[in-house]
């Protein structure tokens, strides 16, 4: 990415491209990073008496929230944004839209519900309680969403609104700005793109591509005499990849840990996850610009209704457990579960 008025995406998103569209993606390695962190971190808890899982049993259960949350995340991103990808079927790998998943796609409400289909099935078949299952999931969650959102920031995606028309002229230093709007059917500034065909040789454009796609692809092979040319013509936006990276990593890891310090009933961690998340997601929304889903009521937005569910869901879980005699974890002083 190039700092100029603005910060324009120019990254890759692969580590290493192997062929096409296959290869090692960064996409693909901040998942592994947050499963392996929450792995450590609730090994950790077995180790100490935090929990009533084993060592092995976190093994297992940090594995089965790996699966609930791809499948939950990419089956819950195709059914509230993309429905049409599960008609989706071509000649090449992986054959059907829903399991392209190396385009990203990930919904975070579908990967929480992904984790809480997990710790159900897990429940019974340890005999724990469910809400015990689901504060440790919880208490991991806030790296891996964090994580998540500077993987869509790498990948591109999930763009912010417009800062407003006044801050467009000269956008501050912390605005964003994507290349790729130039192939957007409308662009408002195609005809100056348009011109810049004049000077493809020595911007060191390809020849005999749409002057449009040779900019955008300048622009990411790191061309900075084209960035330089296509720069003040994008709209300067808000962040918001790295505003979610930051409310739903940083601050809910934080409140969490808070809420942890001293030994809780089961279900403390859980209820402060969902309304903390809620509420912060309710507010990071008014910035970004919504996905095309079926349930968007004119500003109401399927993520907005979603969090406003987990807000509530959470609030009711905090007065349901609050006067749970029963207590476990503890951040600075172990106690060892009696639920």
């Amino acid at each position: 990415m190039t700092l100029a008025e603005s910060i324009v995406h120019s990254c890759n998103p692969f580590v290493v491209r192997i062929s096409g569209d296959f290869g090692v993606r960064w996409y693909g390695l901040a998942y592994a990073a947050a499963f392996i962190v929450g792995w450590l971190l609730l090994r950790w808890f077995a180790k100490t008496g935090r929990t009533m899982l084993s060592v092995a049993q976190v093994g297992d259960f940090v594995t089965a929230i790996v699966l609930g949350v791809l499948i939950g995340g990419r089956v819950g991103h195709v059914l509230f944004y993309e429905p049409q990808l599960l008609v989706k079927f071509t000649g090449d790998f992986p054959f059907w839209g829903l399991l392209e998943i190396h385009h990203g796609g990930m919904s975070s409400h579908g990967g929480i519900a992904g984790i809480a289909a997990v710790c159900f099935l897990l429940a019974r078949q340890w005999r724990v309680p469910v809400l015990h299952l689901g504060d440790l999931a919880c208490f991991a969650a806030p790296v891996g969403v964090g994580f998540g959102r500077l993987a869509n920031w790498v990948n591109g995606e999930l763009w912010g609104k417009p800062l407003p028309e006044a801050a467009q002229a000269s956008p501050p230093w912390w605005s964003v700005k994507f290349p790729e709007e130039i192939l957007t059917q409308g662009f408002a500034h195609a005809d100056e793109i348009s011109k810049l065909a004049a000077s493809r040789s020595a911007l060191h454009l390809e020849p005999d591509v749409p002057i449009a796609k040779a900019l955008f692809d300048a622009c990411y092979a790191g061309n900075a005499a084209a960035i330089a040319k296509v720069a003040p013509l994008l709209t300067a936006r808000y962040p918001i990849n790295f505003m979610q990276a930051f409310t739903d990593g940083v601050i809910l890891m934080a409140v969490l840990v808070i809420a942890w310090l001293r030994p809780r009933p089961a279900g403390w961690i859980f209820g402060w996850f969902f309304l903390t998340y809620g509420v912060l997601r309710l507010f990071t929304e008014q910035y970004r610009v919504p996905d095309p889903d079926i349930m968007t009521i004119g500003p109401i937005t399927l993520p907005m209704i979603l969090s406003g569910a987990m807000s509530l869901i959470g609030l009711v879980t905090l007065i349901a457990v609050s006067r749970n005699p029963a207590r476990f974890g503890g951040l600075l002083r172990a106690t060892p579960p009696t639920l």
